[in-house]
């Protein structure tokens, strides 16, 4: 089963830029970025879905391995500077979630990147169906009318 998102809620997280995000030129060293997206997926399952993504990982040993990854860098980020990620699910597949992620300083998008995520299972490395969890918890983060966090 195939789910398009065109219109996705948002899953919005402040955070202020860092002196270990920023190379010698006092700009976010593009990688960290990349770190930075993985603690706002973290954070989207556990505080958007209600599943706990270290319980996902650890104790359930399912993995949600980066497949794809696009980014398109339009605007340097530098230390101190309090800008806002946005999540959206744009498609969920049997065992794929595609998301884009926004970074905002002000009214400036700063980065975008598109991931795909795929759903396996720890024990033999292969894909899996998304768990029920985690459908159930993308259905309610979906139909949520209050604050989109």
């Amino acid at each position: 089963m195939s789910i398009d998102a065109t219109v996705s809620r948002v899953f919005h997280q402040p955070r202020v830029i860092r002196f270990s995000d920023c190379d010698p030129a006092g700009m976010v060293f593009f990688p960290q970025y990349f770190v930075m997206l993985n603690a706002l997926v973290e954070d989207w399952f556990t505080l958007g879905l209600g599943v706990n993504y270290a319980h996902l990982l650890g104790q359930r040993r399912i993995g949600l391995p980066t497949v794809a990854l696009q980014s398109e860098f339009r605007a340097p980020c530098r230390m101190g500077d309090a800008v806002e990620f946005r999540l959206q699910l744009e498609r969920m597949g049997g065992r794929s979630l595609t998301l884009r992620v926004d970074c905002l300083h002000g009214a400036i998008c700063c980065v975008e990147i598109r991931q795909v995520l795929v759903t396996t299972s720890l024990a033999h490395d292969g894909a899996i169906d998304i768990p029920h969890d985690v459908r159930e918890g993308i259905a309610r983060w979906q139909s949520f009318t209050g604050d989109s966090k």
